[in-house]
């Protein structure tokens, strides 16, 4: 034989050999142990437990009289208008005064932007439509007659003056915090 021969069926015998390794011993090996760990592994599973019973009640707000109905809303006003007549004289807006420029803008549209102090007195600076302005205690502020109280450096404090649902004038406190603008 010549060594070319003798190579090639060195080289059969080996292709021989490895697609033996590959046969389906090896894959029935794996499918006998994938089936005995499945039955290996046994989930423990906590039931759910049972729902509770609903017991329905019956609605027996039938007979009451609804709470926005015109006759409740009258009865009240009947009953209570001696004594808002009296309150409502102390608490009620300047609406003779001649209005200050930033009380056509509501609260929201604000912000303060910061404090100064001048003549040791503190004027907030207030933003409104990228203009700013100089806000001293006694100033007016926003749609609702809002009256500046006092000024810290953080915030504007100021007592709004407004009318409810029977209304009656009454006061509500509010105020504009420091906002601190992001760097672009």
């Amino acid at each position: 034989m010549t060594p070319k021969k003798i190579s090639g069926a060195i080289l059969l015998t080996v292709i021989a050999a490895l697609l033996s390794a590959c046969s389906a011993s090896g894959e029935d090996e794996l499918q006998q142990w994938m089936v005995s760990e499945r039955n290996s592994i046994r989930p423990s599973v906590t039931p759910i437990p049972e729902p509770s019973k609903f017991d329905p009640k019956a609605y027996t707000g039938e007979s009451l009289e609804e709470p926005f109905s015109n006759s409740k809303l009258a009865s009240i006003l009947r009953s209570g208008q001696s004594v808002q007549l009296s309150n409502s004289s102390l608490i009620e807006p300047e609406l003779n005064r001649r209005k200050q420029p930033l009380e056509s803008f509501p609260l929201d549209v604000m912000s303060m932007v910061g404090s100064l102090s001048q003549q040791s007195q503190l004027v907030a600076l207030v933003k409104v439509d990228n203009l700013l302005y100089q806000v001293r205690p006694g100033n007016y502020l926003g749609q609702n007659f809002g009256r500046v109280e006092r000024i810290t450096e953080t915030e504007v404090v100021l007592r709004e003056i407004v009318q409810d649902a029977s209304g009656e004038w009454t006061q509500r406190p509010a105020a504009l915090q420091l906002q601190e603008e992001a760097s672009k």
